[in-house]
């Protein structure tokens, strides 16, 4: 199974468009066709930001989504990293994706160093999953 870290902004973006590339990506989340891997502090963003009011999200939407996401997540305590990154507050995502070896999805790629694993939603549905179900076959 290919695991993942979703950043904040592809989870609101899946949300706020429901036919879009990230939408597709956490269809597949809730479906088990992916597995997203979590922390703490990176549930604890999704909340936060969700609720925040410039969004249309309702409390309990929130609250029920998290709960699925917690229930299917690989949710682990990162091995911390050294390096620093242009937005520290991104390095719990990249903690996350480095310590379970997972793909860190994001739509702020210059937020994070360039490596083979760290894509916009649109590589993963184009690249990565694509490799991953030939390999199935």
């Amino acid at each position: 199974m290919i695991d993942v870290v979703l950043d904040t902004n592809v989870l609101i973006s899946a949300l706020l468009s429901p036919n879009g590339t990230p939408a597709r990506i956490l269809r597949m989340i809730i479906s088990r066709q992916i597995r997203i891997c979590i922390d703490s502090r990176i549930l604890l963003e999704y909340e936060n930001v969700l609720l925040r009011e410039k969004f249309p999200f309702e409390p309990l939407d929130v609250s029920l989504l998290l709960k699925r996401i917690l229930q299917i997540a690989n949710v682990i305590v990162p091995k911390p990293i050294e390096s620093s990154l242009p937005h520290e507050h991104d390095k719990k995502l990249y903690e996350v994706a480095k310590s379970t070896g997972a793909y860190l999805i994001t739509g702020n790629l210059k937020h994070f160093p360039k490596e083979p694993t760290i894509v916009s939603p649109a590589d993963f549905l184009g690249g990565v999953t694509s490799a991953f179900q030939l390999f199935q076959g």
